[in-house]
């Protein structure tokens, strides 16, 4: 999505489960607007926080003009069986895109690609990289060529239907994901808790939620150190995406077993 729309709004890091909401992307060109909705990947949940952000699938696949279905050539084609069965009943224009085609020769992708093309004989199948842009076009115009045609749901100048305060506590959560390791990261929940803008300086608290206190005392780190560069990367980050000098503190907190209270999931946004 992030290549497609042009800007910068979902997070990427090399482990799963990055993405957790919804989040929309929208792209204005001549005579169209494209709105994309990056949902998170598909998980077998374990707690509550993962049975709302399946439900943010579900919902997403409802409203679907078209499926794109990203996958890679890492991954296995019966990783989630149950969804590609779901695929194959779906009466939407489904799209498979492999992702990071740099990284196998040309004869492995094609047997690949023919792979997904028996599972999926109603799919568009094709392989791109996102990165090297390899058939990005390709996709955005096959994407706009099964487009239906219908009214324009948000103003031509909007990229987004997310707020500010949410791609700060993303930037925030990436950096978290970058710096800490095994579960640490998906115990952590970023919350902005005040977000004042003055005339030079924009000045920003954020919570970082864990769920015990041995995960509170890696994110602060020796004497503060690794909250402080966790802080320091979230800030520059966050100056590019605003356009403007950040003041950026954080605080962490604990909340045992937030996965599973249904009212803290509520307050982050679940």
């Amino acid at each position: 999505m992030n290549e497609l729309v042009g800007e910068r709004l979902s997070i990427i890091t090399a482990k799963a489960q990055t993405t957790r909401h919804r989040i929309m992307g929208i792209l204005n060109g001549e005579g169209f607007q494209m709105i994309f909705s990056d949902t998170p990947g598909i998980v077998k949940p374990v707690y509550k926080l993962h049975e709302n952000m399946m439900r943010f699938v579900r919902t997403a696949i409802t409203d679907a003009d078209i499926i794109l279905y990203v996958t890679d050539v890492v991954e296995t084609r019966d990783k989630h069986e149950h969804f590609i069965d779901k695929l194959k009943k779906v009466r939407t224009p489904v799209i498979i895109a492999i992702n990071k085609s740099d990284l196998s020769a040309p004869p492995a992708l094609e047997l690949l690609a023919g792979e997904w093309r028996l599972m999926l004989p109603e799919a568009t199948v094709m392989t791109i990289s996102a990165l090297h842009k390899h058939n990005t076009k390709v996709l955005f115009d096959t994407l706009l060529g099964k487009l239906p045609e219908g009214p324009v749901y948000y103003p031509e100048d909007s990229l987004t239907d997310r707020p500010e305060r949410f791609f700060v506590s993303e930037i925030i959560r990436e950096k978290i994901f970058l710096n800490y390791k095994k579960e640490v990261p998906y115990s952590c929940e970023v919350v902005i808790d005040s977000f004042k803008e003055a005339e030079d300086i924009i000045r920003i608290n954020a919570i970082i939620n864990v769920l015990r206190d041995t995960q509170k005392g890696i994110v602060i780190g020796h004497k503060g150190e690794s909250l402080k560069k966790t802080g320091t990367q979230a800030r520059l980050d966050i100056e590019k995406f605003l356009g403007k000098r950040v003041y950026l503190g954080l605080q962490v907190k604990v909340v045992h077993d937030w996965r599973n209270n249904d009212k803290m999931l509520k307050r982050f946004g679940y």
